[in-house]
């Protein structure tokens, strides 16, 4: 199922898309109208639930499409504001650097000896189609970096490697744009990868049924339809499951924390010469089964 928050009529709603239409199912208002009892707010508030929250979506759907107005309960693509499907994480986004031994390389140096982590905070999570500012009264360095993400369901501490999959809900896009001068000037990676919009996510959560092999996705980002990077998350040094097992080690993963898993070879900085971004460029980021993120800068 492909899932999307969105805004409509001035209201903060989600759903699923429909299936063989470019629109969406606004299930919070199928809830009210056929009686469905406490249904989650927003996605980051059901995912907790994992697939039994996507079977209570399913059958809402299913309900919908049966009723006489079923055209009612569903909203053209056209008609919608795109947000990200989880706007703001319970706590920063979670983010491994360096897990492609490709991109590691272009980024003058080798792979870490131990998983490098780092954080954004929720005030950079920003959505498709949204255009985002290039920040240059602070850099201009601004990188793109195309990556898989992880939404975690149930969350916990301590999670077993053969475990972890157990706690995934889903998987999305995620650019994480990077201010190079200022990771590189404040010797640590907080300042210049957290700037407002620097997390753009979507434009949805897939969820884990759907993607049983996330393992061997390709990964292709485009700068103004150049491609730039072309890989695959067969390619990560760290794994999905290890990643999860090694973070929930410090730190417990709540539902709606979002993992990002790394990037491959293809960014700006490992050009010659640098190939930063810029106002009226366009950066898209396309993962296989997912869909692609679309970004204008200004």
């Amino acid at each position: 199922m492909k899932l999307l928050s969105f805004k409509y009529d001035g209201k903060t709603l989600f759903g699923p898309k429909v299936k063989k239409e470019e629109a969406v199912w606004d299930v919070q208002r199928i809830a009210e109208e056929l009686g469905a009892e406490s249904f989650p707010s927003s996605i980051a508030e059901g995912v907790a639930e994992g697939m039994d929250f996507v079977e209570r979506i399913r059958s809402l759907c299913e309900q919908a499409r049966a009723h006489e107005d079923a055209e009612s309960f569903k909203y053209p693509f056209s008609a919608i504001e795109w947000l990200s499907p989880i706007p703001r994480t319970p706590k920063n986004v979670l983010c491994v650097g360096k897990n492609y031994a490709d991109h590691a390389s272009e980024m003058d140096g080798g792979a870490p000896e131990k998983m490098m982590i780092f954080t954004k905070a929720p005030t950079s999570i920003a959505a498709d189609e949204q255009t985002l500012s290039v920040h240059a009264d602070v850099t201009d360095q601004l990188d793109y970096e195309g990556e898989l993400a992880v939404v975690i369901g149930k969350g916990g501490r301590n999670i077993p490697k053969q475990l972890a999959y157990d706690c995934v809900f889903g998987y999305t896009i995620a650019n994480d744009l990077t201010a190079r001068d200022l990771q590189a000037e404040r010797k640590q990676f907080f300042l210049g990868k957290t700037l407002d919009g620097s997390c753009p996510l979507g434009p949805y959560v897939v969820t884990k049924d759907e993607i049983p092999n996330p393992q061997n996705l390709s990964i292709v980002t485009k700068v103004n339809d150049e491609v730039r990077q072309n890989g695959n998350t067969k390619s990560m040094s760290i794994p999905i499951d290890s990643i999860i097992e090694e973070l929930s080690r410090f730190v417990t993963l709540e539902p709606g924390d979002i993992i990002l898993t790394g990037t491959p070879a293809g960014v700006g900085k490992g050009m010659t010469p640098p190939a930063y971004l810029k106002a009226g460029d366009t950066v898209k980021v396309s993962i296989e089964g997912i869909g692609t993120l679309v970004n204008d800068f200004e």
